[in-house]
């Protein structure tokens, strides 16, 4: 048997529970973006990477206000988010050439929402044949490049 060495998911794996800490009130607030992995901030959202990736590249969008339904924003949120996605889908074909994307938002805790109180949209880069025999056989999923690498790649691509 083979093993995929991967000790940067023993900070997931063993983190405290914080209940009713918002990690993405939390990285709107902080002021230093490259270690909160924010990528770009507007007047009402921001963008940041995903720590816990589905896929290499993959992105959220959230208001910087602590809201957990399309109805409780703004129409000036609703199109700065959507401007953002859109800059999302940008910086990330420039770079990274996906075949694809899939982009949606879980609200409520029954669809799945990680965070229930805080919407967020997900933009996550999909390639042919991304799924291979790792998340069949072993549920693991491969990311390729350190998010670190990624983060200033992305803030180096002009996606405006």
């Amino acid at each position: 048997m083979k093993q995929l060495w991967a000790p940067w998911r023993m900070e997931y794996i063993g983190r405290p529970d914080r209940e009713g800490a918002c990690f993405l009130c939390e990285a709107a607030a902080a002021p230093d973006d490259r270690r909160r992995l924010v990528l770009w901030r507007g007047t009402t959202s921001f963008c940041l990477m995903n720590c816990w990736p589905y896929n290499n590249g993959h992105l959220m969008v959230a208001p910087l206000a602590h809201k957990g339904d399309l109805g409780d924003l703004s129409e000036e949120e609703l199109l700065e988010q959507m401007r953002l996605v859109r800059r999302c889908c940008r910086g990330l074909t420039a770079l990274m050439s996906p075949a694809g994307f899939n982009i949606g938002l879980n609200l409520g805790k029954a669809a799945g929402a990680g965070v229930p109180g805080h919407m967020h949209w997900h933009v996550v880069p999909r390639w042919e044949a991304d799924t291979n025999f790792m998340p069949v056989v072993a549920d693991t999923k491969v990311i390729p490049q350190s998010l670190d690498e990624l983060w200033q790649q992305l803030r180096d691509v002009d996606a405006g």
